[in-house]
């Protein structure tokens, strides 16, 4: 693998870093701008609020500048994003700072996988990628608990400092490593809309917002289902949530070396295994032993799509990828909003804290029918038409048999 996509997983660390380690800050934020905790909350909403708006409108504005230099300038984004939040007086000038270093998110990773697919051979592509999420998935299992210890012990503002140190070591690793491919000829705005006409593209995209859907529905409310039904002390919520962290790893790594291979069967086993797996921590969320496997599980098989659905939208949108590629990283926390809202919902509505897991298996499923519908149109479109044999011609007479 090249090492252009160290870099690139150099900034994705730092990105996911900036995303989730705002959870375990937020009673600090809340109590050092006097807002409560809820309110605090708004930090995380907008982030991802702005990682979905951020994506299509930032990828649309670099597409008349070369994909390194676009990389370079969202790094650049993403630091000053970081640092209004370090030095923020208020909570509102923070707020600013979270959705500043958002934008920069979505059209990071989908010009990023673009950059990545286009590093190596046509058969490792699936593989490049899922090397460049690994920055995003170690950041949940190294990057947020250390940048959450950091942040109870020196001040959170300490933290935000820090991602954007992370932030400057990305943008220099992109700066020195990735190589300076020209901007594509030809391809204008109007060509990276086209691929959205394609089907299957959008196949992909709901495939994104339904499956990954399912695993937030059940990890956004992970802290009391833990503690209020398995029976854990809230300290082991932080290990559980690296086991999760964990489990994305994995799943990413295997994602992206079996999706080059068999891209449909690797969705349709991840899809059908995370379905399972939530439908029955409903009942395993008792026990500490299978909360803690179920959790690991999660992570995993929910990861593993990432790969094979983002190259399955690099493969249709060919030609004119990259707006595609970042609106797919946009689906991603239109799924993590709708399925935490849903979850609420049904916690709301009296049906317990293991609710959110039936929410999040009905989710996947829908997701692993969408998958059937995709290759069902492949298969279909991949056979020809038969075309009628021609009429054989009629047989000419004979000079003889005229006369």
């Amino acid at each position: 693998m090249p090492l252009a996509l160290l870099a690139l997983a150099i900034g994705a660390f730092g990105i996911g870093t900036t995303e989730f380690v705002i959870m375990g800050l937020l009673p600090d934020v809340a109590a050092d701008f006097g807002v409560s905790v809820p309110h605090a909350g708004f930090l995380v909403t907008g982030y991802a609020l702005g990682v979905m708006v951020g994506a299509p409108l930032m990828t649309a504005l670099g597409t008349r500048m070369s994909r390194k230099n676009m990389l370079m300038l969202l790094m650049g984004l993403f630091i000053v994003g970081n640092v209004i939040s370090a030095v923020a007086p208020v909570f509102a000038v923070m707020l600013i700072g979270r959705v500043v270093a958002s934008l920069a998110h979505g059209a990071f990773f989908g010009i990023g996988s673009v950059v990545a697919a286009e590093l190596v051979a046509p058969e490792k592509k699936a593989g490049a990628i899922s090397m460049m999420f690994t920055g995003l998935t170690v950041a949940n299992v190294v990057g947020v608990p250390l940048g959450t210890f950091v942040g109870q012990s020196a001040g959170w503002r300490v933290t935000f400092f820090i991602v954007a140190a992370l932030g400057v070591v990305g943008l220099v690793g992109v700066a020195k490593l990735v190589p300076d491919t020209p901007k594509p000829e030809g391809v204008r705005l109007r060509h990276e809309l086209a691929a959205f006409k394609h089907v299957q593209v959008l196949l992909a995209m709901a495939m994104t917002v339904l499956g990954f859907g399912g695993v937030f529905a059940a990890v956004t409310y992970i802290a009391p289902m833990m503690t209020e039904v398995a029976g854990y002390a809230e300290s082991s919520v932080t290990w559980l949530l690296v086991l999760f962290g964990l489990g994305m790893v994995v799943g990413n790594l295997i994602g992206g070396r079996f999706a080059d291979r068999k891209l449909m069967p690797m969705l349709f086993t991840a899809l059908g295994g995370l379905t399972v797996v939530l439908a029955l921590f409903t009942a395993g969320a008792h026990n500490k032993a299978t909360a803690a496997v179920a959790v690991f599980l999660i992570g995993a098989l929910g990861f593993a799509t990432v790969p094979p659905l983002q190259k399955r939208v690099l493969d249709y949108a060919h030609g004119a990828p990259t707006l595609a590629s970042a609106v797919n990283i946009g689906a991603f926390n239109l799924g993590n909003a709708l399925a935490a809202w849903l979850g609420g919902v049904v916690i709301a509505a009296g049906f317990g804290y293991t609710a959110p897991n039936w929410v999040g298996a009905a989710l996947a499923a829908s997701a692993l029918v969408l998958a059937v519908v995709s290759s069902t149109l492949e298969r279909r479109a991949a056979v020809p038409a038969e075309v009628p044999a021609p009429a054989p011609a009629p047989a000419r007479r004979s000079v003889a048999a005229r006369r």
